[in-house]
């Protein structure tokens, strides 16, 4: 087997949470990946930019928003027409007002409907949220 091993694609995706509900988009269908597709938001690293500062660039390039209380969720690697390591993080407050600069429409929907999202490793990455942060007490 020949061929040129590639490192994966660095992204990072977000999840704002308030009152039991986390924020996705749908995706406008002129997407080149999973138009249309409910999905968290998030962007492509740049260069050798950290996980947290393309986080805090994508916030405010696609919702004009500031994190102000961030935690970082897990990081999954995701098949798509390249491999992708996408960094997730959960923004459980922020400055600002929430501005759809670039999807379709923004959503907010509760964490018991998950299947909402239409990636599985969207959902996986909320699932993991939850596990980690909204049950420390189980």
């Amino acid at each position: 087997m020949t061929g040129e091993v590639r490192a994966p694609l660095e992204c990072v995706a977000f999840m704002l949470v308030k009152d039991n509900h986390v924020l996705a988009e749908k995706r406008k269908l002129t997407k080149p990946l999973v138009p249309g597709a409910v999905a968290l938001p998030g962007g492509h690293m740049e260069d050798d930019e950290h996980p947290e500062d393309a986080l805090s660039r994508e916030l405010l390039e696609e919702l004009g928003v500031l994190a102000r209380r961030v935690v970082y969720v897990c990081t999954l690697l995701h098949r798509a027409e390249e491999v992708r390591k996408i960094h997730y993080f959960a923004v459980e407050s922020w400055e600002g007002e929430i501005l759809n600069r670039e999807a379709e429409a923004l959503l907010w929907f509760p964490f018991d409907e998950l299947h909402t999202l239409d990636l599985v490793i969207d959902r996986v990455a909320v699932h993991e949220y939850l596990r980690v942060y909204q049950n420390l007490e189980d």
